[in-house]
């Protein structure tokens, strides 16, 4: 079956996101398996007054896929297509699942240098909405891209790099979809090595004010601070020579799978139905926490498992006020009868030269909040938007926030940038939709 073989069932029952945010009812949906098939549904689309959007697999909490018009699925855009050895690269189909990349990586002897902290969504999903781990010298997933392959409004295919259309891989690294479909991405790798984990409840006092000599001291540090408590979590991971020592199987199943998914989802749950009970529950949460190392293939110490649903917005900062805009998210915190069930989690990144990464020209700080599905979050995110803000913070392209084109321009100095290769690349906005009408303008 073809790129243009639609699915009425799939049509009618539409889609949706991981969190239930969004929902969309194409009129068409398609499952290309190469680049030509992607093509050929664009310009096909492009002739039936269709608007194009393609999915990954629905980890973004704002709607930068949803579309009324033609859908292009993942499914069958998988698998790596060349491996580089010499170069130290490796390219692959932009609708592979990390996972399935990471793994497939390691049966090679390979690795990415720096991931985020899930692996389910889509190379081209994750890297298109600017998904980042931690790292002190290593960068966003996007920042590890060496080239890309890009079907344009017209149906053509456009191969960028540093040397070839230099001008769109600058901004298609972290292109929101609204320059094309990405199909293909090269990413620079390394030989698989070995990082230790060291895992260590600390007081938020202590955190906050060691927080630069923590991030100098480790390759990569993060910590999440619980609210209604003084407790913070800790993690820093740095290479090891050696040797490999996991974590035990039911240390690691009690712990990830037990404690975070299991017992977490019935504390949510509890939390939904009887809100005073959230503080109390978070106490005893923080000091339940206990030290534990490890020493682990990168992926399997960068990622952990996520099945309890929520809803997250993530703004990312110079790194010089993400401390100060923490201490004020803590005062807003005890100052209202917000419930907040999930920590609070800070990571940090090196400055990249993407257009629209959230960590272009700057020394960046990341503040992340969530709030379990189904519960009021409006009115704390809404809290916490402010204090982002006023810090100078860039939203996350793919979590909730209320920002606009106008704002974003004050904020992005390479805006203008990617607005005008936009213009160029899709004067017709064949791949646009609302949401990128609110952030891009139109």
């Amino acid at each position: 079956m073809g790129a243009q073989a639609t699915s009425d069932r799939t049509a009618r029952a539409g889609w949706h996101n991981w969190a239930g945010t969004v929902t969309a009812s194409p009129a068409r949906t398609a499952a290309p398996a190469s680049t030509d098939e992607v093509a050929d549904a664009v310009r096909q689309a492009a002739a039936d007054g269709l608007r194009v959007k393609a999915v990954g697999t629905g980890h973004s909490f704002t709607a930068a896929a949803q579309t009324e018009g033609l859908m292009l699925r993942p499914d069958r855009l998988t698998g790596i297509r060349r491996v580089d050895r010499e170069e130290g690269t490796v390219t692959v189909a932009a609708g592979t699942p990390l996972k399935q990349l990471n793994r497939e990586l390691a049966e090679l002897g390979l690795s990415l240098t720096n991931m985020g902290d899930i692996m389910e969504q889509t190379v081209s999903g994750a890297v298109s909405t600017g998904t980042h781990g931690t790292g002190r010298d290593s960068a966003a997933i996007a920042a590890q891209i060496v080239g890309l392959e890009l079907v344009t409004a017209d149906g053509a295919v456009l191969r960028c790099s540093r040397t070839e259309n230099p001008e769109v891989f600058a901004a298609a690294r972290v292109g929101l979809g609204a320059l094309g479909v990405v199909t293909e991405i090269t990413f620079a790798v390394e030989p698989e090595f070995l990082l230790t984990a060291r895992e260590e409840p600390m007081p938020f006092a202590r955190v906050t004010e060691e927080f630069d000599q923590l991030v100098a001291t480790n390759e990569h540090f993060e910590f999440y601070w619980f609210p209604h408590t003084d407790g913070c979590n800790t993690k820093r991971n740095n290479r090891s020579q050696g040797p490999a020592r996991p974590l035990p199987r039911v240390r690691g199943w009690i712990d990830d799978e037990f404690l975070s998914n299991g017992v977490f989802q019935a504390v949510c749950s509890l939390g939904k139905a009887a809100p005073a009970t959230v503080p109390g529950m978070a106490r005893i949460s923080s000091r339940a926490l206990s030290t534990r190392s490890y020493t682990d293939i990168p992926y399997k110490v960068f990622t952990s498992p996520r099945r309890v649903r929520f809803v997250e917005m993530e703004y990312a900062l110079p790194r010089e006020a993400a401390m100060a805009a923490l201490r004020e998210v803590r005062e807003a915190v005890d100052r209202s009868d917000f419930r907040v069930c999930f920590p609070v989690e800070i990571r940090t990144a090196p400055a990249d030269d993407i257009a629209l990464s959230t960590a272009s020209g700057r020394e960046t700080a990341y503040v992340a909040v969530h709030m379990y599905r189904g519960t009021r979050y409006e009115p704390y995110f809404t809290a916490v938007e402010a204090i982002m803000t006023a810090h100078g913070g860039r939203p996350h392209w793919g979590k909730l926030h209320t920002r606009d084109a106008a704002y974003l321009a004050e904020n992005y100095p390479r805006f203008e940038e990617f607005r005008s290769l936009r213009d160029r690349l899709d004067p017709d906005r064949l791949f646009g939709n609302a949401y990128l009408r609110r952030v891009l303008g139109d």
